[in-house]
């Protein structure tokens, strides 16, 4: 701000007069008029002492600049000394118009910087709120969101027949005591349904560095990956579950740089992921202990801003699955991530990272029993139970790992350990609009179908692959990959704000975990989830109705890779709300 300038103007009006009056009076009057309204800025508190010295100065170099046309700057000097003693100060007469002129000049500049700081300390602060609330209210924080959906599943006409499809996750859900028609999945009739998701968010301040998080959803409690509700249930309520709930600990350097994070408990995915859900459905919260280190690169030359690269490495122990006996029977995954944000000068990013997911104790435990069980009553062990999972969708190779007379239950024949690699590159050339390009890639190591045979001698040609085939070990996909486009604006919870976005996947039968993977792709009528041995695409859209409302459409078509023909085609409406 520049308080100097409505003075300096008054200064040079009076300076212009000295062709029309005598030099040495027209000076006297420039300085006296121009000290002492200075002095009396000053009294009323508009400048401070030192601004009104500096100013002063400044008007006495504009006036000698003046008359230094007429006479020699050592004659000038002279003549002020001799007329104006140093102390003696005189008070010349200003009209009320420059003088009003000045004050709404100063009042101007001054006002938008004085409001701003006062608007600001009232709201740190809090004024005309004292004692109001009491201080622990301020350390939490309330969000959530509602979403609704309209979801219609549609066959296609060439598909296998009822019964080409066992349904293993309803069958180990049930012990294996299902009846003949619920034991498979429904490959032929399209169905139409409604959805809801609630989620409630608590998020709260501990101390510095320490946060609390907690999330409430609906959905079943049994599915990980699905927090939907179907809609219809003759009135009956909804269940609210724990969806995530967890301790962060965030460390940030003296440029406020967030160089650690730690969390602890059930949590949000701590991996990068470039928004696919090949290998993590978006709804799945993980469990167990987590840290994210960060470094900026080039820090000489970029600073601890958000341009140029940063590095960053995740790495976690996540509990499966716990036993009622022996931990060494736990299921666990140990998960690690190395990666790279690079934000550029022309708002262009990349992303990309590499990850290494090793699931441990996840395989199959036969009863060795397990032939004779099928004609006499027989209880396999514990080891043997906990090996069948407790949730799965479908593709993986299985195997029964306890027969009864009315059913089997079933576990995982591969072993698991999936690299898994993710990029994304966010063009800005189109601003506001950008255009971004994704891709993602999983392998799945430890599948050999030759240790399978060797650890379940005899048994290979019982081994389910892809969901219906037996005997096909040697054909059982182990690599995943998709690719992805989008185009619009970044965010579209705003009115008018929109995007669309198209994708291809190909997810091979073992290739991950089926259990955690995109639970909407290859959904068919009923209670059918997603999973393994499939490919595709998908085409969607979102559009901003308000701020904080806005519209999704999807169509996704997907279809069995090794199998019978089983294709479908789901169609899904959202309208998405959060607060």
């Amino acid at each position: 701000m520049n308080h100097k300038k409505p003075l300096l103007a008054l200064a040079l009006l009076c300076a212009s007069e000295l062709s029309h009056a005598d030099e040495k009076e027209e000076l006297l009057k420039l300085r006296n008029t121009t000290t002492n309204l200075i002095k009396q800025l000053v009294k009323q508190g508009v400048l401070s002492d030192k601004t009104a010295n500096e100013m002063i100065k400044q008007a006495e170099a504009e006036a000698d600049q003046q008359v230094a046309s007429a006479k020699s700057a050592a004659t000038l000097e002279k003549t002020v000394k001799e007329v104006v003693p140093v102390d003696e100060v005189r008070v010349t007469y200003v009209p009320d118009f420059v003088k009003d002129q000045i004050r709404q000049q100063v009042r101007s500049e001054l006002r938008e910087e004085v409001v701003g700081d006062v608007m600001q300390k009232a709201k740190k602060e809090q004024w005309g709120l004292p004692g109001a609330l009491p201080e622990w209210v301020n350390r939490f924080k309330l969000s959530g969101d509602i979403r609704l959906r309209g979801q219609s599943s549609f066959m296609a006409s060439n598909n296998a027949p009822i019964g080409s499809y066992p349904d293993f996750s309803a069958i180990n859900s049930n012990n294996g005591n299902l009846n003949n028609q619920d034991q498979f999945v429904n490959t032929t009739e399209g169905r139409s349904q409604g959805r809801e998701r609630v989620r409630l968010g608590i998020d709260a301040k501990i101390t510095d560095g320490v946060d609390a998080g907690m999330r409430l959803a609906t959905g079943d409690i049994s599915n990980p990956v699905s927090t939907n509700q179907g809609l219809g249930n003759t009135g009956r309520k909804y269940t609210f579950n724990v969806d995530q709930a967890f301790l962060s600990y965030k460390a940030v350097d003296d440029d406020h740089f967030n160089w650690l994070t730690v969390m602890g408990g059930r949590t949000p995915n701590p991996f990068f992921t470039g928004g696919s859900e090949m290998v993590w459905d978006n709804d799945l919260s993980f469990e167990g202990v987590m840290g994210t280190m960060r470094h900026h690169l080039f820090d000489k030359e970029f600073g601890n801003t958000s341009k140029g690269p940063t590095v960053f490495a995740t790495a976690g122990m996540f509990p499966l699955q716990s036993s009622q006996g022996l931990s060494t029977r736990d299921k666990w995954m140990i998960g690690g991530q190395a990666g790279l944000d690079w934000g550029f000068d022309n708002q262009d990013s990349l992303q990309v990272g590499a990850a290494i997911y090793d699931y441990h104790n996840t395989t199959a435990k036969v009863d060795p029993l397990i032939d004779t069980c099928r004609t006499s009553a027989c209880n396999s062990s514990a080891e043997v139970i906990q090996s069948a999972p407790q949730f799965m969708q479908y593709g993986n190779s299985l195997l029964a790992v306890s027969n009864t007379a009315t059913g089997s239950l079933y576990g995982l024949a591969s072993k698991y350990q999936i690299l898994n690699f993710n990029g994304v590159y966010d063009l800005a050339l189109f601003a506001p609009y950008h255009l971004k390009f994704s891709a993602d890639y999983a392998k799945n190591i430890g599948f050999s179908a030759n240790d399978i045979r060797s650890r379940y001698p005899g048994m290979a040609n019982q081994i389910v692959t892809g969901g219906a085939l037996s005997n096909a070990l040697d054909s059982a996909g182990t690599d995943a990959w998709q690719v992805r486009a989008d185009f619009g604006w970044t965010k579209f919870d705003v009115a008018g704000h929109w995007n669309v976005f198209s994708l291809y996947k190909y997810v091979g039968s073992d290739a991950v975990l089926d259990a955690y993977t995109d639970s909407n792709f290859h959904v068919g009528g009923g209670n059918n989830l997603g999973g393994t041995n499939v490919k595709g695409w998908v085409v969607g859209g979102n559009y901003g109705l308000m701020k904080n409302v806005w519209l999704t459409g999807r169509w996704l078509s997907g279809d069995m890779i090794m199998g019978p023909n089983y294709g479908v085609d789901l169609i899904l409406f959202d309208i998405n709300t959060k607060f």
